[in-house]
């Protein structure tokens, strides 16, 4: 064992690879209960549900809270492992933040508003990232990913995971209702007063307001206070407390039902894993309703194929330079091989039902506990073999609880923006319009494409085009078709 992970060689031993292997799992285990959330709308009685207010939807979503669950958790796994036996290095992988809510948006909160069937539209958005996944496993292979990646202009490749960060953590606050609409601000903070005026006036339960609100905020707030004291498993200590305190002050207790386990395993096997291989799933994704037509498809995997890329790319080189695991050209260790595991995982998110993954960034958590090698990514995927088992534990864990969680990995991707050239305005406006535009036109791929499109033309004007600009041209050109004949 310590021959074939090279354990000695590169400095570590079998009880800190196990040490970080267990730090990962814990930095990231917040994804078992976040990501069916996020793809899901909050299943059976989340924000999805109650905006349809139809009980055959609510039950759909159920049924893919519990399939995105089970596929989730054996795509970490199968992700993980392959990072262990064919990279060999300390990385751990599951269901990209940020993307899943993309996913969600596009997919299933689109079909629920577009009048489909919410099953036919998961099942067309499987068909998608599985074959964005193909996409970036040729891409991987063949070596057009690392001329595609240094082909982007830097600072859209820092601007893209910050978008997509600040995307992310403004779904979290409205998931718990931190930020509210408001008809002559468009948006504003929660409201506590007037929901109190509101239930003495009208009856009405003001709890069911602010509490949420507050108990988001709180769990923020430890997740931030614990970090600063390296606490392990920051996150999934502010998940398990906020529900607790979610609770308390709801006056409540929550229901737990062990025949939760087996309902999960049935919908995964009726509703995640047959999707892909369904024939009708595949005519909706290139020319049924669910996703609009063979050009809409196109574009959306583009945009999973290049999201995924960019965030793997500085997840692998931030971790990797943290563990003194870049070779004489600065590029990580394996590298090549890190992304054909990410890519492979994908694919196999896909068949299994759940939308793409990638590396962590929370994996630099376990690097600093000692992690050198794929041992440790061993110990992270045992750990997730065991959440299977845990579905009931996450029914009741309250979308107040595992919005911090959203919000803080907002923070940590907005890390890449510093590195953006502010004083250099033909970076500056491209960069800052691809991640405000993320958020407030409520799409990765809308960001990516504006962004795009300012970087090409201010280029082009300003004489500073170049050669390589080529590939973001092709990208601007193809949004620019997307923005006048698609309507998403």
């Amino acid at each position: 064992m310590d021959k074939f992970f090279k354990i000695t060689e590169r400095g570590s031993t079998i009880k800190a690879e196990i040490i970080g292997g267990l730090t990962t799992f814990f930095a990231m285990a917040y994804i078992v209960f976040v990501n069916p959330n996020q793809v899901a709308g909050e299943g059976a009685s989340g924000w999805l549900a109650q905006a349809m207010d139809n009980d055959a939807v609510s039950v759909q979503l159920g049924q893919i809270w519990n399939a995105v669950f089970a596929a989730s958790i054996l795509a970490a796994v199968i992700g993980t492992l392959l990072m262990a036996f064919l990279a060999n290095m300390p990385f751990a992988q599951a269901c990209g933040m940020g993307l899943n809510s993309f996913f969600c948006t596009v997919f299933v909160a689109g079909a629920c508003f577009g009048g489909v069937d919410v099953i036919e539209g998961y099942h067309a958005g499987m068909v998608i990232i599985f074959v964005s996944g193909l996409v970036f496993l040729v891409l991987s292979i063949t070596g057009a990913r690392e001329y595609i990646a240094k082909a982007m202009p830097d600072c859209l490749k820092k601007a893209i995971p910050a978008g997509i960060g600040l995307f992310i953590a403004m779904i979290g606050m409205k998931n718990a209702g931190l930020i509210q609409d408001n008809p002559y601000t468009f948006v504003q903070f929660v409201d506590i007063h007037g929901a109190v005026n509101d239930a003495k006036v009208n009856g009405t339960d003001w709890k069911m307001l602010v509490v949420p609100a507050l108990v988001a905020f709180a769990g923020l707030l430890i997740i931030a206070v614990l970090e600063h004291y390296k606490v392990k498993g920051s996150v999934i200590i502010s998940i398990l407390v906020s529900t607790v305190l979610y609770y308390l002050c709801m006056l409540t207790v929550p229901s737990f039902d062990l025949s939760a386990i087996g309902q999960m395993f049935k919908d995964f096997g009726e509703v995640g894993i047959v999707g892909l291989f369904d024939g009708k799933a595949w005519s909706d994704a290139f020319i049924g309703a669910p996703v609009g037509g063979i050009f809409n498809a196109v574009m959306l995997i583009i945009t999973f194929c290049l999201v995924d890329m960019f965030d793997t790319i500085g997840t692998l080189y931030g971790t990797a330079s943290q563990a003194g695991m870049l070779d004489e050209n600065g590029d990580p260790v394996n590298v090549n091989k890190s992304m054909l595991c990410d890519s492979i995982a994908t694919v196999a998110g896909a068949a299994l039902g759940t939308s793409t993954c990638t590396t962590f960034v929370e994996s630099s958590s376990g690097v600093a506990a000692g992690a050198r090698t794929g041992f440790a990514s061993i110990i992270t995927a045992i750990c997730f073999i065991l959440c299977l088992f845990l579905s009931p534990l996450a029914s009741i864990i309250p979308s107040a609880a595992t919005a911090p969680a959203l919000i803080y990995v907002g923070v940590l991707m907005m890390k890449s923006f510093a590195q953006v050239d502010m004083h250099d305005i033909t970076s500056a406006v491209p960069a800052f319009l691809a991640l405000i535009m993320m958020p407030l036109t409520y799409s990765i791929a809308n960001g990516i494409g504006i962004g795009a499109i300012a970087y090409v033309i201010i280029a082009l004007f300003t004489g500073k085009y170049k050669k390589k600009d080529v590939v973001i041209t092709i990208i601007a050109a193809l949004f620019i078709l997307k923005f006048i004949f698609v309507t998403m």
